[in-house]
């Protein structure tokens, strides 16, 4: 019988090792967590050591010996599921790869927010700048930081990367408010709610125009919104269309468009859009993004709008994911900033005009707070 102790850094590292001397019949006969001594806590680093075996001969008997012991015992679908799970432990060795061990430079103490911001999605490399500033902190001052102090230096290191990008609803400076965006993503909805904004607290008059003919359901529930609003809406099935229903409004005070929701991934129906609707006019135009969706998606429909001059992100559905992150890697790779996310259905109280610190009790705390 073959034995040797290993040392690593982590159990991954450590089996790796083991498996590159003894292949996938080594048995491992114990192993152990330590950690040495640091400097006020900060410099502590673990290991783990572990003692394992080789004996083919010995590790097919002791295997054969286990099974023949449960089947003494135990009803034939309880072998079964034991050697299934066997099995399956033998090719998790098989494909086991080294971890991403970027975390492991920090002390356990900052482990848990980086971590939070991790799975909320947010950018390796705003993950690891965040991570250096509070350790580089910890360290000058000599101290292990509180969960409040990190969110403190967390929440001042997002303030410096988003100090210049503007934040806020819509200005009432412009008649015109159009909303684009991908098919599902919620644009009728939250047209709706801004308007109803915009008529209870604002005082303002208000109507709608849709140019999203395609999908009778989409003009009936945009009339329904309105018929509440006691608001009017107009169809424009072409640009001519459009023209008109402009100069039959043109004594409102806000004009809210309802675009078409279609797959803006493809070309055409970007082309067919800036043909319908004249952007010269005294507009602001917004881009509704859901955060249910991939970031790679959202980063492909940013780039077919690029022609337009979107002026903020809308993002929608924050309710319905526990991944936020997204909203603030897009923000800062397009310098473009957010005028609401929504987090319901209801009109129009589902809706909070953003700002930077409602945008990091989400990715901080979870809680909208809107």
């Amino acid at each position: 019988m073959k034995m040797k102790k290993y040392t690593a850094s982590t159990m991954v590292e450590a089996m790796v090792k083991v498996r590159e001397d003894f292949g996938d019949d080594a048995v491992i006969l114990s192993s152990n967590v330590t950690k040495t001594k640091g400097f006020l806590g900060l410099f502590r680093k673990r290991s783990v050591e572990v003692v394992a075996s080789y004996d083919k001969t010995n590790a097919e008997r002791t295997y054969e010996s286990q099974v023949r012991s449960v089947q003494a015992v135990a009803e034939p679908e309880s072998v079964e599921r034991m050697q299934r799970e066997m099995r399956e432990i033998k090719q998790m060795l098989k494909d086991i790869q080294p971890v991403d061990q970027s975390f492991e430079k920090y002390p356990d103490e900052l482990l848990p927010i980086l971590k939070k911001l991790q799975m909320q999605g947010l950018a390796s490399e705003h993950i690891t700048d965040i991570g250096n500033l509070v350790f580089n902190r910890m360290k000058q001052d000599k101290i292990d930081f509180t969960d409040e102090q990190q969110i403190e230096l967390i929440r001042t290191w997002f303030s410096d990367r988003l100090r210049n990008i503007p934040f806020g609803g819509i200005s009432y400076e412009k008649k015109f408010i159009n909303v684009l965006g991908p098919t599902g993503v919620g644009k009728t909805t939250t047209i709706a709610k801004i308007a109803a904004r915009a008529l209870l607290e604002e005082k303002k008059k208000v109507g709608f125009i849709t140019t999203d003919t395609y999908r009778i359901a989409a003009i009936e529930q945009l009339r329904t919104y309105a018929n509440l609003l006691q608001a009017p809406v107009e169809i424009a099935y072409n640009e001519q269309d459009f023209c008109t229903a402009i100069e039959k409004l043109k004594d409102l005070d806000l004009i809210f468009i309802d675009t078409a929701g279609r797959n803006y991934k493809e070309a055409k129906y970007v082309d067919d859009l800036s043909k319908l609707i004249d952007f010269s006019l005294d507009m602001e135009t917004f881009l509704v993004l859901s955060t249910t969706s991939k970031e790679q998606d959202m980063d492909t429909i940013i780039g077919q709008f690029d022609k337009f001059p979107i002026k903020k992100f809308i993002f929608t559905k924050t309710d319905e994911t526990n991944s936020v992150g997204s909203i603030i890697n897009l923000m800062l790779k397009y310098d473009l900033g957010m005028a609401y996310f929504t987090d319901g259905q209801e009109v129009p109280e589902d809706l909070a005009e953003a700002s930077l610190e409602k945008i990091l009790d989400l990715l901080l705390a979870g809680d909208s707070n809107a």
